[in-house]
């Protein structure tokens, strides 16, 4: 069983007891989200396509907040002495999918 979701403006195919890592939410560690943007839902022997959205629901729980690899973004102009170096870090939140109902 599977579920195509929409969290903080990404789909992602998400099943339960599946931990995976969303742009940073505004939710304190420990705390229990709910997901009403459903794209697509399996069930195992059929599938509903949403237009645009399901009536199912996904509960997870945010297990906390960390941030990605650094990412270096780097800019040159040959033979004109331009160079500028520049990166960030990227702020995640890890969610455990808790059920898909």
């Amino acid at each position: 069983m599977y579920a195509i979701v929409k969290i903080a403006g990404q789909q992602f195919k998400v099943a339960e007891n599946q931990e995976i890592f969303v742009h940073q939410l505004d939710q304190e560690e420990g705390d229990k989200v709910s997901f009403k943007d459903v794209l697509l839902f399996d069930n195992g022997h059929s599938v509903e396509v949403g237009a645009p959205h399901l009536s199912v629901t996904v509960n997870a729980t945010v297990l906390g907040h960390q941030k990605g690899d650094k990412v270096v973004v780097f800019k040159k102009k040959r033979r004109k002495g331009y160079a500028v170096k520049n990166g960030h870090r990227q702020c995640f939140t890890k969610i455990k999918i808790d059920s898909i109902a």
